[in-house]
């Protein structure tokens, strides 16, 4: 058996014709299919099925119980939690082969999908949005947006750090943990880079 710089559980199958970085970890009962491509530093718990075509960026964390279908990009530094779930068709039927419909699903760099969250297939995940556990994203996120509900609404911003920011009048808020600063105009949220 060829030497591999990564770690894959012994219950782990891992297909012929995929990539896997550097760093690494594959644990208990995950699948990866060929044709997949999974970045450095990345950590696949346990029961996870990454299928073809799937692209994972560098140090993407993917909880237990979690599918990614063919379609889904997920950048560098996307959390997956526990049981989320992603689709890819619209109108699936079991006695219709839709293979050619798949739909891309993209979850921007930075990004938290919290447990048991459904991506409807088609959408953008915007950088460092966070997705509350049980959402139901049926449309794109803005960056930095806070989403919660079935389906999901904005309901506030995040930092990077994963903390809710507070704005004040003049549309400043402060990451507790961090001390960056972010602006808030016109619906949008940038971290202020002086």
């Amino acid at each position: 058996m060829a030497e591999h710089n990564y770690f894959a559980h012994e219950t782990a199958v891992i297909d012929e014709g995929c990539q896997i970085g550097e760093g690494t970890k594959i644990w208990h009962f995950s699948h990866v299919m060929t044709g997949a491509v999974i970045g450095k530093k990345c950590n696949l718990g346990q029961n996870v099925v990454v299928s073809p075509q799937v692209i994972l960026g560098d140090n993407v964390k993917v909880q237990n119980n979690v599918s990614i279908y063919t379609g889904v990009i997920c950048e560098d530094d996307v959390f997956l939690g526990p049981s989320m779930v992603f689709t890819n068709v619209i109108n699936p039927r079991s006695a219709v082969v839709r293979h050619d419909q798949y739909q891309k699903t993209l979850v921007r760099k930075g990004a938290s999908i919290g447990a048991n969250a459904t991506i409807i297939c088609g959408n953008t995940i915007g950088e460092y949005a966070f997705i509350g556990a049980g959402a139901v994203v049926n449309k794109d996120v803005r960056p930095y947006s806070l989403v919660v509900g079935n389906p999901a609404r904005h309901i506030g911003w995040m930092s990077e750090y994963g903390h809710r920011l507070h704005f004040n009048e003049e549309g400043i808020a402060v990451c507790p943990e961090s001390g960056e600063r972010y602006l808030l105009r016109d619906k949008k949220v940038v971290k202020i880079t002086d």
